[in-house]
């Protein structure tokens, strides 16, 4: 009586466990499902906007399915199993040897599967692969941590789209609607990898090697990524953006990438600002045009300077919606949303109408300004590490006072 009273009391905590098992696979399961549908996710795999993209997804979407289904049989089987033969005090059953039938079945039906996935999976690879049918090119180069973003002046780039002087850019990627764009992808410094998951897959950015991606955006928008190899310490702020305009749309942002430099009216704000530019950014920051009291342009030379050898290019700075390797948004959140919902016929002239004072995110530019290496970890201290040579890594801070930071905002909100 007493072996069945235990009998009896373990089945009824295997019950239980079973019931507390069953309840939290199905509020995982309910959460995935959840976090599948959720709409507008800025870099949602499932949501493809270029063909290249829809390559992608039309491969992972069978292939999740068919994974779903062995999966779901392979949890059914192992369930049943567990709950018909759990050890209920009874003897080892007697061992036979399998049935050859049933393990040549399971071994075949595997092996199908897997073939039934690595073939059209080549294919993809292949199609993928393929950059002689790109239009444009564009050299993208990593380094810790922000993207630069360098259009040459060369080939089709000035033949078909204008660009007759190289157009140097950082954290957003601007290219023409339905256009097949080849990007030359490398680093500066370690390993990273560029991807905007709308819009194609990954891509490795090595230092010494250059890594050729196709790039193509099927509707005018921005198109969010980061860097998803491990690259150091501000790893998770290395972010991106594609922006893809309109052909009419890109022509306008060329010419605007191209005008000439007009310098602050004297006496200004923005003049003061100008002058400490010069002074306290202008060694690693280029800005295209600007010149000293006299008349001599101005050349940077961060590789006098930093480890990487180069910082980004200020040139026309309110005309990207971003900042310091796109960690933060330029517009405020109002401004922001007004551009990333705008519709397809909207999207470029939000875009190309660049950061208004009104507009402009004060609160984080600020903050950059007055300790950057406090918003964005860079080991930016020299003194600090014996490794650099005395070279900086990362924009230090320059200890502005409030108003030296307010004449550099009126100077680079006429960066546009």
């Amino acid at each position: 009586m007493k072996k069945m009273i235990n009998q009896v009391g373990e089945s009824m905590k295997t019950a239980r466990r079973w019931r507390n098992a069953s309840k939290a696979a199905m509020a995982v399961s309910a959460l995935s499902f959840l976090a599948s549908c959720a709409k507008d996710a800025p870099q949602d795999t499932w949501q493809p906007a270029g063909p290249n993209a829809e390559m992608i997804d039309n491969l992972q979407r069978p292939v999740f399915y068919v994974a779903g289904i062995v999966g779901v049989i392979v949890f059914a089987a192992v369930a049943w199993s567990v709950v018909r033969y759990r050890d209920r005090g009874q003897e080892i059953p007697e061992q036979t040897h399998g049935k050859p039938a049933l393990e040549i079945v399971l071994t075949v039906i595997p092996v199908l599967i897997l073939l039934g996935v690595a073939i059209p999976t080549a294919g993809t690879i292949f199609k993928l692969a393929k950059t002689s049918d790109t239009e444009m090119t564009i050299n993208v180069t990593g380094q810790q941590w922000w993207w630069e973003y360098d259009y040459p002046a060369a080939g089709p780039n000035v033949e078909e789209y204008g660009i007759t002087e190289p157009i140097v850019t950082s954290g957003q990627l601007v290219i023409p609607e339905d256009t097949k764009v080849l990007l030359r992808v490398t680093s500066r410094d370690v390993i990273h990898s560029y991807w905007i998951p709308k819009l194609n897959g990954k891509k490795d950015s090595v230092p010494g090697r250059v890594h050729l991606l196709r790039m193509e955006g099927s509707e005018p928008g921005i198109y969010a990524g980061q860097c998803t190899e491990f690259c150091g310490l501000s790893h998770a702020y290395m972010r991106m953006e594609a922006v893809v305009l309109s052909r009419a749309d890109y022509d306008k942002w060329v010419a605007n990438q191209l005008e000439e430099y007009t310098a602050p009216e004297a006496g200004t704000e923005a003049a003061i600002g100008e002058a400490l530019y010069i002074q306290q950014c202008s060694r690693c920051h280029q800005v295209n045009g600007i010149a000293n009291p006299d008349g001599s342009l101005i050349i940077s030379a961060p590789d006098q300077y930093l480890v990487s050898g180069a910082a980004p290019n200020l040139t026309n700075l309110m005309t990207r919606n971003t900042f310091a390797g796109a960690s933060w948004d330029l517009l405020t959140p109002e401004c922001r949303d007004n551009v990333w919902n705008a519709s397809s016929a909207d999207f470029g002239e939000r875009y190309l109408a660049g950061v208004s004072a009104d507009c402009l995110n004060q609160k984080d530019l600020r903050e950059w300004l007055r300790n950057a290496p406090a918003k964005k970890p860079m080991y930016a201290d020299p003194t600090k590490l014996t490794t650099t040579g005395g070279l900086y890594r990362g924009m230090p801070a320059l200890g502005l006072t409030e108003d030296q930071i307010n004449s550099i905002i009126a100077y680079l909100l006429e960066r546009k």
